[in-house]
């Protein structure tokens, strides 16, 4: 059976080492009795052993080649090889509505945009399991304070428990990549309301840490046309933090407060 040739367009690196991809697929024991989707299987070793689970498995993957390879080597699974962009799928649809585990080997540039769309989709996503750079690990599941906390931390943290498994060298990828990998493993904490308005919490997360280093004080001010805030609306001590220092209920409270001094403002015009 010809190999896949791994495509750096694409952000292939094909894991090879066996044991690695099996501990891999236990990280989905967390979620019992549910199936599973891999994200980009490529040649199918972390697919072998999620095959070896009592469950349901199907694997999207956007290579053509990868997958005229996976239908030939698992043609058992020929109904659940699909051949799409997970970014633009509908996950609604993949199982027929019902709930999955999201796991996979995914490819280095667009694992961030994977874990919004999981974020979009946490409702049908109880648990994601998987591997990405270690970087992009650390910053999922820092506590605030730490120099890796940021938006991905506080956007992940206010809907999954993340747990930051174990670390992967490069040497047992086809190619070896530059950076170190990493296998986390998110559950969903059982919030189905953060207490604010989601789409303005997002917006102030990633205004504040988009001036990370200055002040609330500061950064509040471009959401409010660059303006000063109405400081007596919010806890002066507040004011004086910066964003690495707030923990996700913070976030919380800073939206409501955001919102009400919009709506000062607003009324103030």
């Amino acid at each position: 059976m010809r190999q896949v040739r791994p495509k750096k367009n694409l952000g292939q690196h094909f894991l090879t080492d066996l044991d690695i991809a099996r501990r891999i697929a236990d990280t989905v024991d967390a979620c019992p009795g549910i199936p599973v989707l891999e994200v980009g299987p490529g040649m199918g070793v972390l697919t072998q052993f999620l095959m070896e689970k009592p469950r349901e498995v199907k694997v999207v993957e956007i290579d053509a080649e990868s997958v005229a390879y996976l239908h030939e080597r698992f043609p058992q699974l020929a109904g659940g090889i699909l051949a799409d962009d997970f970014l633009r799928m509908d996950l609604g649809a993949v199982f027929g509505g019902r709930q999955f585990v999201l796991t996979g080997n995914y490819p280095y540039d667009i694992s961030s945009q994977i874990f919004f769309k999981m974020l979009d989709n946490r409702h049908l996503i109880p648990c994601c399991t998987g591997m990405i750079q270690r970087e992009v690990a650390q910053r999922m599941a820092s506590a605030p304070g730490c120099k890796a906390y940021g938006i991905l931390s506080v956007l992940t943290q206010a809907w999954y428990d993340v747990e930051y498994l174990f670390t992967v060298d490069e040497g047992v990828f086809n190619p070896p990549p530059k950076v170190k990998s990493a296998v986390i493993r998110m559950t969903r904490n059982g919030v189905d309301d953060l207490g604010c308005d989601e789409r303005l919490f997002r917006t102030v997360v990633k205004a504040v840490f988009g001036q990370r280093r200055k002040m609330l004080r500061v950064s509040l001010r471009q959401l409010f046309g660059g303006r000063g805030i109405a400081e007596g609306l919010f806890p002066p001590a507040m004011l004086t933090m910066r964003p690495e220092q707030l923990s996700v209920a913070q976030f919380v409270e800073l939206t409501n407060l955001v919102e009400a001094a919009m709506k000062v403002a607003g009324d103030a015009r």
